[in-house]
């Protein structure tokens, strides 16, 4: 498979300046080609993505302005997809001197990819000034915008830096969320669903909060609500438990939890089964999970929780549980020998565990 860096090779860089060219006759692209592509081999993903913007800002007009103007004509022939976000890379490189003109700018170009990283340099610069703004953009007829107030502005976006000033108040993007609480679009709610679970690792508590006093009968909300929540009820914390009808410790049962083989290697399927048996006096809602420890390259163990199950058992009623995983390494996870451990889980405690050997 090839590496994603080479999202920004040649083939790319040659329709690339193409599309400028086509704005602009007088743009060098013979210069811009050579100076890109030097040294390109040593780059990162990201680290291609910044120096096509440094390079390209030798070869645009000498103003900011009459530069963005040449970006915003040649933007609807460039590809779409994570090199686009070289538009909004300039605009925070290069922007910040025009606060307004370029927050419109990355409005714009969202659409293309996103903006969601290059609007992290404006929050950080004037906070109160770019969130004012993006708490507009949540109320935007496009999708892509609505989402960039959410996504843009999360405490801890993956790739990118740490907003601490949300974290310490996390009530700054609340009217941006309470907004976006019940949009009709997936892809917007994924991105509050993920803004409000980057809480639950600083504010617990506002988390839970902010949760109480959402509508859940509006299956938009509970969704977002639903998902926001899946780390704390992974842990199995009580308040988030309570809000979806899951209570706390519950009286039940685990036994027989087999291991179809407990010695594998890389490649292999860990198949395992177990019986649950309620032990309440009523019907009662659960969520079972289960976790693996991981093997870490320096030794220890990594401890990783999947969801598996929500179920309904009546007094004395039993349900049989099995699952399948495959053993296969990913650009996020690599497996080491050595032995694992396996737990299941109910509401968040921990109820049975068994180990394997990779």
């Amino acid at each position: 498979m090839e590496p994603l860096k080479e999202m920004f090779n040649l083939s790319f860089y040659e329709k690339f300046t193409t599309a400028f060219v086509s704005v602009d006759r007088d743009f060098n692209k013979d210069g811009f080609l050579r100076d890109v592509t030097q040294n390109m081999e040593a780059l990162s993903l990201n680290g291609r993505l910044r120096n096509t913007s440094l390079v390209l800002k030798s070869y645009l007009p000498a103003t900011y302005k009459k530069a963005l103007t040449t970006l915003y004509a040649v933007a609807p022939s460039l590809p779409r997809g994570y090199t686009s976000l070289v538009l909004p890379d300039f605009v925070a490189l290069y922007g910040q001197d025009d606060f307004e003109l370029s927050m419109e700018a990355l409005r714009d170009f969202t659409s293309m990819g996103s903006s969601e990283f290059a609007v992290r340099t404006f929050i950080k610069a004037d906070l109160k000034k770019a969130l004012q703004i993006m708490n507009s953009w949540a109320e935007d007829k496009n999708v892509h915008v609505r989402r960039l107030a959410s996504e843009g502005s999360r405490p801890r976006l993956p790739w990118s830096f740490k907003l601490d000033a949300i974290i310490e108040n996390p009530s700054l993007t609340q009217g941006i969320l309470e907004k976006l609480n019940k949009d009709p679009e997936l892809y917007v709610r994924k991105s509050v669903a993920n803004h409000l679970n980057d809480h639950s690792k600083d504010n617990v508590d506002y988390l839970i909060d902010v949760l109480s006093g959402w509508d859940v009968s509006n299956p938009h909300t509970a969704w977002i609500m639903k998902h926001a929540s899946r780390s704390l009820i992974k842990k199995g914390n009580p308040a988030a438990l309570q809000l979806f009808g899951f209570g706390g410790d519950v009286e039940v049962e685990l036994t027989d939890l087999r291991l179809e083989n407990d010695r594998l290697k890389l490649g292999d399927t860990l198949t395992f089964s177990f019986t649950l048996t309620s032990k309440e006096a009523q019907l009662r809602k659960m969520v079972v999970d289960y976790a693996i420890h991981y093997v870490k390259s320096a030794g220890g163990l990594s401890r990783k929780v999947f969801k598996l199950k929500e179920v309904q058992l009546m007094p004395g009623q039993h349900i049989s549980i099995s699952k399948r995983q495959t053993i296969q390494d990913f650009t996020t996870r690599k497996h080491y020998p050595g032995k694992h451990l396996l737990e299941i889980m109910v509401n968040g405690k921990v109820m049975a565990t068994e180990s394997f050997v990779l």
